[in-house]
């Protein structure tokens, strides 16, 4: 057997028997080091050609986007960033030039939450690839887990999805732009290579949860493998099925400009790299979170007591759809 066989999720499935499975199958390890706080740590590998390219993102781009894909981790935890370690592999021909600019793209992105660069490692390797480690803090009855989701709770992304897989495309493909004004065309190509991890709902969140006097586990991940990867993986870790309305995706509207309707609700499941957040919690609280950020956030479904995880369509123009992880970038495949 080999590992294409079984694929990214097979592997992962093996893997987790060496690891406490109190601690593995969320965005990061929880570790507690105090009565009221724990470590929060995650760990993401970039591979030249796999994760990024000189022809789309570039060494400034690839440190922002490399940085941010962890920083992104900690949010879905709840967690406060503390400080990254790199370990940086590199040909002996790689220009130091590139490896500096690199590094700065990490710094700006990680300067916004004050996460310093703390230490890490540097070897030779036949291919450019980066592993960054993040550290973070959380308050342990802020910890969100994939497992919280409840029957009846709304599911919420935080903002709009298609929007990185459509810059993307115009970089590959910049005739896709011609119907689009340069507002719209850069914005979706920002989308793409300066994601910004979404750490900036949680004080909102919080505020909204210590208005209610209320300390609940909330059930939530990150949208870097897609919309309906994050939904399929709480629901999944929750025991729960899902009715996601198609209506009420977040589609950004410059999407319709440039593909169809279907290669758009394509995009904004399964595009993936949009860095938002998904997140479950009581519907009256989903509709407070919602107005607080605007901007492309909405409630998109709910968590259901039944085992299918379903597109639907209220109007009835559209048979329903079962979501899955598959239709996802899956490495192996």
């Amino acid at each position: 057997m080999k590992i294409k066989d079984i694929g990214e999720q097979g592997l992962l499935t093996i893997l987790q028997r060496f690891c406490p499975q109190e601690i593995v199958g969320d965005d990061a390890a929880v570790i507690a080091t105090k009565p009221d706080r724990s470590l929060v740590i995650t760990t993401d590998m970039l591979v030249d050609g796999v994760h990024f390219s000189d022809r789309t993102t570039g060494p400034y781009y690839a440190g922002w986007r490399a940085a941010a894909a962890n920083l992104s981790d900690l949010a879905a935890m709840g967690a406060t960033p503390l400080a990254v370690t790199v370990a940086l592999g590199v040909t002996g021909n790689t220009a130091v030039e590139w490896v500096e600019e690199f590094y700065r793209g990490m710094t700006a992105c990680l300067q916004q939450d004050r996460a310093p660069i703390v230490g890490g490692d540097i070897v030779r390797s036949p291919v450019v690839t980066a592993a960054i480690t993040a550290f973070g803090e959380v308050e342990g009855h802020r910890t969100i887990r994939r497992g919280n989701a409840r029957s009846g709770w709304a599911i919420v992304a935080t903002g709009f999805h298609g929007a990185s897989r459509a810059g993307l495309e115009l970089l590959l493909h910049s005739e896709l732009g011609k119907k689009l004004g340069e507002v719209d065309r850069a914005a979706l190509i920002r989308a793409h290579q300066k994601p910004n991890p979404r750490l900036d709902v949680l004080p909102v969140l919080w505020e909204i949860l210590d208005a209610e006097s209320k300390q609940i586990s909330i059930a939530g991940m990150d949208s870097s493998d897609g919309l309906a990867d994050a939904i399929v993986q709480i629901c999944r870790a929750s025991k729960v099925g899902a009715r996601i309305e198609r209506s009420r995706l977040p589609v950004p509207a410059a999407l319709q400009s440039i593909v169809s309707p279907q290669t758009a609700l394509n995009w904004t499941l399964y595009g993936g790299e949009d860095f938002e957040l998904v997140l479950c919690l009581p519907p009256d609280l989903a509709e407070k979170l919602v107005q607080r950020l605007g901007n492309g956030s909405a409630i998109v479904g709910n968590i259901t007591d039944r085992s299918d995880i379903l597109l639907v369509d209220s109007t009835g123009i559209y048979a329903e759809e079962q979501l899955t992880i598959s239709k996802g970038f899956q490495h192996f495949v």
